[in-house]
């Protein structure tokens, strides 16, 4: 089976792209290409900047979407669909909120929690993971977590990491969420775990978007 990557790109260890956009590659091409010590990257224009973030292995796109001033993009692991996933990496976009006043990465980080505190209020947990730089952009880092999601169907739990932006206009966020076993009590939060997921997710970058230009947008690319 193949997968039409239309957001992804192949770069060497040089920063020279190996394939380019609407190139239909399989799965076990793309493996190929990273034990080769190729980095497989997410580029994605979302209003007015681009971002890029690395792809880790064995998520395919799956789902894509932008509404207003709402963007979202959607991958799955392979085998899986939007409907029925065990693991998710979402990207969003938020236009024009970077110039309210009355939003920061930590509020807006803690807004996406309150709404699981709001499905799972006694088995809710959150983990501030804290600020930090993506590269001159302010951003924030946590974990929320529901021990039961949907009580009145099959059992799961669901957590997710939390990883938001704020751009030169907009607002972005990058999500990795997995769902699990139910469980009555707060889900205990493993340090290790999500801290080496936001390590897959790196770099992380926002980018200008340059009129005309394509994969494998060799502005982004070739910044520091």
């Amino acid at each position: 089976m193949v997968y039409k990557f239309v957001t992804l790109a192949v770069l060497s260890t040089l920063c020279t792209s190996v394939f380019a956009e609407e190139k239909t590659i399989s799965l076990n091409e793309v493996e190929s290409l990273r034990q080769q010590g190729n980095s497989i990257r997410t580029f994605t224009p979302v209003f007015s900047q681009l971002v890029t973030f690395s792809f880790p292995k064995g998520f395919v796109p799956a789902y894509e979407a932008a509404q207003g001033s709402q963007y979202i993009q959607e991958a799955v692991l392979e085998g899986e669909s939007v409907k029925k996933w065990s693991q998710m990496i979402t990207l969003t976009g938020g236009k024009s909120l970077a110039s309210n006043p009355n939003i920061n990465p930590a509020r807006f980080a803690s807004a996406m929690a309150s709404g699981f505190k709001r499905v799972c209020p006694d088995s809710y947990a959150t983990s501030d993971l804290g600020d930090i730089k993506i590269g001159s952009y302010d951003g924030h880092v946590s974990v929320a977590s529901c021990g039961i999601v949907n009580p009145t169907d099959a059992l799961y739990s669901e957590s997710m990491l939390m990883i938001v932006i704020k751009g030169e206009k907009d607002y972005y966020t990058i999500q990795w969420a997995e769902r699990g076993e139910s469980s009555m009590t707060p889900i205990k939060f493993d340090s290790d775990k999500w801290n080496d997921r936001l390590k897959r997710l790196s770099p992380i970058k926002l980018c200008p978007i340059v009129p005309g230009e394509q994969l494998p947008y060799p502005s982004c690319t070739k910044q520091s």
